[in-house]
């Protein structure tokens, strides 16, 4: 696929992407730099954490500077118009001057006959100059089930192809409050199965299929894996699952440390639940709740966190989790970092670390 010239403004530098390129002026306390790593901000560290990375609290100050009205006070549809972390990444390298480069894929779409009646879109991603059948890695973005959208987390699709040399499918899954629970969950798992079966269409592995996420996708990577198992569907060959929804517990030690945290906040995180699982204050829904599954008979799961963020705790758990039922569980926590950084290599450090780990990961599964 010909990127455009549109297209290619909203890659810059290491194929971090944004659904729009922000009109909100930038906040006056970040720093001009040349190099997008050293882009910083004079604002007081917030009293949440006070311990944030300079490099995390550069986004997160931008971020700031957007004047988003909380998520509790809109709707699902309104909430999808805000401004992004991923916004917030943009406006910061537009101030290096960098011109834009192209990442090292191959950018594709396509229309899959599974899930709703009307089908599912799916992305590809081709690492550039791949040859002979490659993995499959089957990702699913966050955003509560409620968010965001392919656009919003291309950067971690990106990172994930170039760097495992993976033909990574990214799904545009159902979203609440117009589609509930179990839509995403039946969208990630018919979109999985479809992958297995029809891997060598994309020049992949059939054989060689992973699944990744990152917050709900996170969830819906593992709980993909879980239905795989119970309805005899193709193991996958791993899961990658960055800062994952593990249960409904919003008292969680983490919860409690970081109820006023940005980008992700215990008010949050109840506005995302209320909008796809309206009843989780007074019943379990099977899939959002892994804690409370069998976990046994998993692949190799690989668990990121970060630790500034509501949802740590739980990535712990899982964890333990899987430990406990037999699954070979490597996790990870990213210490000064918040929700959301995964996919911003371009600004920050840890999250090229944390590509990375999660890559070799992926790549020790394949047998690459």
């Amino acid at each position: 696929m010909k990127l455009t010239p549109l297209y290619l403004i909203a890659l810059i530098v290491t194929g971090c992407v944004t659904a729009g390129l922000p009109t909100t002026t930038p906040d006056d306390d970040v720093a001009m730099a040349t190099d997008p790593m050293d882009v910083t901000t004079d604002a007081p560290k917030p009293s949440w954490a006070p311990d944030i990375d300079p490099q995390m609290w550069a986004v997160v100050d931008q971020l700031e500077a957007f004047g988003n009205v909380p998520y509790p006070e809109l709707t699902g549809f309104q909430a999808r118009m805000e401004k992004t972390p991923t916004n917030a990444v943009m406006a910061l390298l537009m101030k290096t001057g960098i011109p834009p480069t192209e990442p090292a894929v191959t950018v594709g779409h396509r229309k899959i006959p599974v899930g709703p009646p009307q089908g599912l879109l799916v992305r590809t991603y081709t690492p550039v100059g791949a040859s002979g059948p490659m993995p499959v890695v089957v990702y699913f973005h966050g955003g509560g089930w409620v968010i965001a959208d392919l656009d919003t987390y291309e950067a971690g699709a990106v990172a994930l192809a170039t760097k495992t040399g993976a033909v990574v499918v990214s799904v545009g899954y159902r979203q609440a409050p117009e589609d509930r629970y179990p839509a995403a969950h039946d969208d990630a798992f018919a979109a999985y199965r479809w992958a297995t079966e029809n891997a060598a269409t994309m020049g992949g592995d059939p054989r060689r299929v992973a699944l990744a996420g990152e917050s709900a996708g996170g969830n819906l990577a593992v709980a993909t894996a879980v239905r795989a198992r119970d309805e005899g569907v193709q193991t996958p060959s791993a899961v990658v699952s960055v800062y994952p929804i593990a249960d409904g517990d919003v008292q969680s030690p983490s919860y409690d440390r970081y109820a006023d945290a940005l980008p992700l906040n215990r008010g949050g995180m109840e506005w995302f639940f209320d909008n796809y699982a309206p009843d989780w204050r007074a019943r379990s829904y099977e899939y959002v709740d892994l804690l409370d599954a069998d976990l046994s008979g998993l692949p190799p799961t690989t668990v990121v966190n970060a630790q500034i963020d509501p949802l740590e705790a739980e990535g712990g758990d899982l964890a333990d989790a899987l430990a406990a039922a037999g699954v070979d569980v490597e996790r990870r926590m990213y210490r000064g970092v918040t929700h959301e950084f995964f996919g911003m290599d371009a600004v920050l450090e840890q999250a090229a670390e944390a590509q990375d780990f999660a890559a070799e990961r992926l790549r020790d599964a394949f047998g690459m």
